[in-house]
């Protein structure tokens, strides 16, 4: 299932919504204040490099400071 996120127009909330098909027609709200007014944004979830994944370092999970 495709995840799409959005961002209401009227309060400006960024919100994901999961979809059954990426053809199904989406009929999305926004959960704070129940606007239709939304835009489809893009979706970084999942993406990297096409040579097969981000490179990992033992300190890149440690906390800062």
């Amino acid at each position: 299932m495709p995840i799409y996120e959005y961002t209401c127009e009227e309060c400006e909330t960024r919100f994901e919504k999961f979809v059954r098909s990426m053809t199904a027609a989406v009929k999305a709200r926004c959960p704070i204040c129940g606007s239709s007014r939304i835009k489809k944004g893009w979706s970084t979830f999942g993406t990297g490099p096409s040579g097969g994944g981000l490179p990992v370092s033992s300190s890149s999970c440690s906390p800062s400071g």
